[in-house]
């Protein structure tokens, strides 16, 4: 059966579709011997698909984990400069996998990593406005002026962010911890947020992820995700394909 070049490459579990849509474009899969371009269909049981010179595996079984990512880790599946990435806490898994969306290196907390690359591209696709909840710490005293413009929304290099929700504020000492939850995935969003009100952020933990929590697990550990939970992140996948 034909399908989208990129479909295929998602559904190996190499990477995601608009990253197979990138390679496309960049001229690095070929079909069958040809340079493959934008729009390409193949078979995926009988094509040979190659990317980079390597084969793409057949479609894998879809894995879903749920990763505590520790400080200090980038969230890429490799680093020039030779820093720990996520996929090095993934390594004992019998498939490939990569995250959905990222964290920075600063920023501890949730993480998905899966195969499937279409749900991945949905569930990080903007139209889907996933809550992500983060632990946020920052020096100073939050002002009631600030918590008002977090929740109206901030002006950034790169446009006005949405509204955000801020939840349990409390102060400790010349710092306050507050929980923030937004639904868009700019870089660094909510670090910028902070910033643009005059707050340097000390502490950031991504604690929520829709539905999903850390619960007890510690940094740099894993769990398989429950059938029921990955049903219902398939259910926040209203894009259509």
């Amino acid at each position: 059966m034909q399908q989208r070049l990129q479909k295929i490459i998602a559904a190996a579990g190499y990477c995601s579709r608009r990253r197979a849509e990138d390679l496309i474009a960049e001229g690095r899969v070929r079909v069958d011997g040809r340079v493959a371009r934008l729009g390409d269909q193949a078979d995926a049981q009988n094509s040979l698909v190659l990317i980079d010179g390597k084969p793409v595996r057949a479609a894998q079984e879809p894995t879903y984990l749920l990763l505590n990512k520790p400080l200090g880790v980038v969230t890429t599946l490799s680093d020039p400069d030779g820093r720990r990435v996520v996929t090095d806490l993934v390594r004992d898994q019998p498939v490939r996998l990569f995250p959905v969306g990222r964290l920075d290196i600063n920023t501890s907390g949730i993480l998905l990593m899966t195969n499937d690359g279409d749900l991945a591209n949905r569930l990080a696709h903007p139209s889907q406005q996933v809550d992500k909840r983060y632990l946020v710490k920052v020096r100073g005293h939050l002002t009631d002026q600030a918590k008002n413009r977090l929740a109206e929304g901030v002006r950034l290099d790169d446009g006005m962010t949405s509204p955000a929700r801020v939840e349990n504020v409390r102060v400790s000492g010349g710092h306050t911890w507050f929980e923030l939850c937004i639904h868009e995935g700019r870089n660094r969003q909510v670090r910028r947020m902070c910033e643009a009100l005059g707050y340097q952020v000390s502490r950031l933990v991504r604690i929520g992820y829709a539905f999903l929590t850390l619960g007890d697990l510690a940094p740099g550990q894993v769990r398989m995700l429950t059938k029921s939970e990955v049903n219902r992140l398939q259910k926040l996948d209203k894009k259509p394909s």
